[in-house]
């Protein structure tokens, strides 16, 4: 029997913890805990001009940061809940048809620190930020606090 591939893993995981991802049709391109792309069709997330929905961008740019700081808490057997805090997102251009985000990780002193206050207070703050994209051009950004609380 065939290995499920991290992409399928985490589809999995996205589907099954967090519903409004299955309803928008939320597929994972590309799962590495340095880099996460997810894609969503515009059918199940349109508005009422015939683009995607911002609450719809703003939901799959959300769940790509999310997801690659829970790859990482994954990989490192930290035991914690990670929850969105505050996030801000920028609409730079209607995006008209399917569209992704991607969330790169480059901050590996912040990792650091990250860690070492999860370990210390049980509670740790990491800022992530992703990109909106159509047919590879950018359409908007997003950037969040995200806070990671320990599980006993």
């Amino acid at each position: 029997m065939p290995t499920e591939s991290p992409e399928a893993r985490l589809e999995h995981y996205l589907h099954e913890h967090i519903p409004l991802s299955a309803a928008m049709g939320v597929r994972v391109e590309h799962a590495t805990c340095d880099d996460v792309r997810l894609s969503a069709p515009l059918a199940p997330n349109i508005n009422h001009r015939e683009t995607v929905f911002g609450g719809s961008a703003a939901s799959l740019a959300t769940l790509a940061a999310w997801a690659l700081l829970h790859l990482r808490l994954t990989r490192e057997g930290l035991r914690a809940r990670a929850v969105i805090q505050r996030s801000r997102m920028q609409y730079e251009r209607p995006v008209p048809g399917d569209f992704e985000a991607r969330c790169r990780f480059t901050d590996e002193a912040g990792w650091t620190r990250f860690r070492a206050m999860l370990a210390r207070h049980g509670r740790a703050r990491l800022t992530l930020s992703a990109e909106l994209t159509y047919r590879n051009e950018r359409m908007g950004g997003f950037e969040g606090e995200f806070v990671a609380i320990a599980s006993p």
